[in-house]
């Protein structure tokens, strides 16, 4: 049966040099009627939990959560998907540093008038300084890492550094990591104290 992640691998599929067909068809099918822009698996993950603890099924609105590999791929995505292509309605996420990528991307698609929203650095610094760094570093001992975090810190590049950019560079360091934290740290936010470009993204859907 389709659902919205098949919506998903569709339009991935499609922007990788794949015929378009299938993606129309669930489109259609699935009435989708917004694409929120991510960069990685790890903001798409912080995006559903949030969703789902605010008690809103995005995929039953019309909303598919895409993770597109990268900034740098929102030209790409957002012709295949906005006025141009399919003509949905796109947001999105992202970094600071990917800001340029995000508007130029949406104005070659003719959709500059779309809103996106920004981190300060990225969602995970965003996260850190939302819970604060005690918080996060129980989450990360909760989560039977405090080895590797120990042994992470000891390594000399991080001596000296600020604890929240440690914490961002430990989530890192192994894949699928990020993913994992994207979870947990959302999962354990108060829900009166959510980043302002997560809140801000999930209120605009």
């Amino acid at each position: 049966m389709a659902d919205m992640r098949s919506f998903g691998e569709a339009v991935v599929a499609w922007a990788a040099g794949g015929p378009g067909d299938r993606a129309r068809e669930l489109a259609g099918q699935l009435g989708v009627r917004t694409v929120v822009l991510l960069e990685g698996p790890s903001d798409a993950a912080a995006v559903d939990v949030l969703a789902a603890r605010r008690g809103r099924d995005l995929a039953a609105e019309g909303v598919c959560v895409l993770s597109m590999g990268g900034a740098m791929n929102v030209g790409r995505f957002a012709g295949l998907l906005g006025p141009t292509g399919l003509g949905l309605a796109l947001t999105g996420l992202c970094d600071e540093a990917e800001r340029g990528y995000y508007a130029r991307g949406l104005d070659r698609a003719g959709a500059a008038d779309r809103r996106f929203y920004v981190c300060t650095a990225d969602l995970e610094d965003e996260l850190i300084r939302a819970l604060g760094v005690d918080r996060v570093r129980e989450l990360v001992r909760a989560e039977g890492e405090v080895r590797p975090l120990e042994t992470f810190l000891r390594q000399p590049a991080q001596q000296g550094r600020p604890a929240g950019q440690q914490l961002r560079r430990f989530f890192g360091t192994k894949k699928g990591r990020k993913i994992r934290y994207g979870t947990v740290l959302v999962e354990a936010l108060d829900l009166d104290a959510v980043p302002e470009p997560l809140d801000g993204l999930l209120a605009g859907l």
